[in-house]
């Protein structure tokens, strides 16, 4: 069985405001292609396919159009799975007759006594679920996290492998020891949502959706495709793309990336160098990635964020580098509290790498009278 695993497709997501729907589009249109050209069996999709669960029509539009295509045009099966972002129930709509095109569509618990044999692999497909979800599907009162349910679903599927197949579950979760992007929903509280890996020993391969960054964990059999687009300035450093998973005659996993209609990027440096259209062509910058800006400068700029917006027209946010070092060492002593000047003058040094001026110093004690009166 060969068969292509992606997933966190976040369809309608924006980006500091910015509408990703065309990138959106480049990239699914790659994911057909790299289909194609590896003449996979299946599709896995291991869920987030919407941003949120009541999508806009344009984003309905687009899952549809790219549906149609890797299911009515290719002929692909595809696996699918509702994640954390998706309504279960909208997503669901439709699922009973989607089957008879080889579109399975698992939205709901029940899924796991519904597995699916292509080839010579028997899929387990888990969508996303709250644990009192797992509390009403199992009828026990006693679960109170995710991993509390996994062990009795984990059972159950693995009651009904077919002896003689692989066995590949398909899932959406915050598997232990795996790393978050800023990009990601908040989700696991105290590590009570996370699964730990030797839960899901007994797969031969398990597919996974949630974590944007396909090397968030270290594991052969455990894999988390990643995301399709950056969705963060977190993102920078990763190279998206999907996974290409051959169970037999030996687990064999490589990734194929796509390529972005606009890359996300960091860049930093001198206001007169990143506003000087030379510089930038010269220095090979990027200006029609998303691009988040580290100002080296410690003087004052007008209207800073306008200049730059000019140089990049996908402009996503400016910070100054002294801010950023500032922000990650800043600690408060009981003796600086107490001396508010010497916090000001503190403060100020390590902002501009300058001291204060005795005649910044004269009306910054005036001030601070002025505040301790009022």
């Amino acid at each position: 069985m060969r068969f292509l695993q992606t997933a966190d497709w976040h369809i309608g997501r924006r980006l500091f405001g910015y509408d990703l729907l065309a990138e959106q589009a480049a990239v699914l249109s790659q994911v057909a292609t790299i289909a194609q050209e590896e003449q996979v069996d299946a599709i896995v999709i291991a869920g987030d396919l919407y941003d949120r669960q009541n999508p806009n029509e344009t984003a309905v539009a687009l899952l549809d159009a790219t549906i149609q295509q890797l299911n009515l045009s290719l002929k692909l099966p595809l696996l699918v799975i509702s994640g954390n972002h998706d309504s279960g129930v909208r997503l669901g709509v439709g699922a009973d007759w989607f089957a008879e095109t080889d579109y399975f569509l698992r939205t709901t618990l029940a899924s796991v006594d519904q597995p699916l044999t292509l080839g010579d692999t028997q899929f387990f497909l888990l969508p996303y679920f709250e644990p009192f979800q797992a509390r009403q599907f199992l009828q026990d009162d006693s679960i109170h996290t995710v991993a509390q349910a996994m062990t009795q679903l984990v059972a159950r599927m693995q009651a009904q492998f077919t002896p003689g197949l692989q066995h590949v579950l398909v899932a959406h979760f915050f598997a232990a020891g795996s790393t978050h992007s800023d990009s990601e929903t908040t989700v696991a509280v105290g590590g009570l949502d996370a699964v730990p890996l030797d839960q899901l020993a007994g797969f031969d391969y398990v597919a996974l959706g949630h974590i944007h960054n396909k090397n968030a964990l270290h594991s052969e059999r455990v894999r988390y495709s990643g995301s399709l687009n950056k969705f963060s300035l977190s993102e920078v450093d990763q190279t998206k793309g999907v996974l290409i998973v051959e169970t037999t005659p030996a687990l064999t996993v490589k990734f194929r990336p796509v390529t972005p209609l606009h890359d996300v990027q960091n860049i930093r440096g001198a206001f007169a160098d990143l506003s000087d259209p030379d510089y930038l062509r010269q220095h090979q910058i990027d200006q029609t990635a998303y691009t988040g800006i580290v100002l080296q400068d410690t003087n004052i700029i007008s209207n800073a964020s306008g200049k730059l917006k000019a140089q990049f027209p996908r402009f996503l946010t400016m910070q100054r580098e002294q801010s950023v070092q500032l922000a990650q060492r800043q600690h408060l002593t009981q003796a600086q509290i107490k001396a508010p000047l010497q916090l000001l003058a503190d403060f100020y040094q390590q902002l501009t790498d300058k001291p204060l001026t005795p005649a910044q110093q004269t009306w910054a004690a005036e001030t601070l009278k002025e505040v301790d009166r009022s």
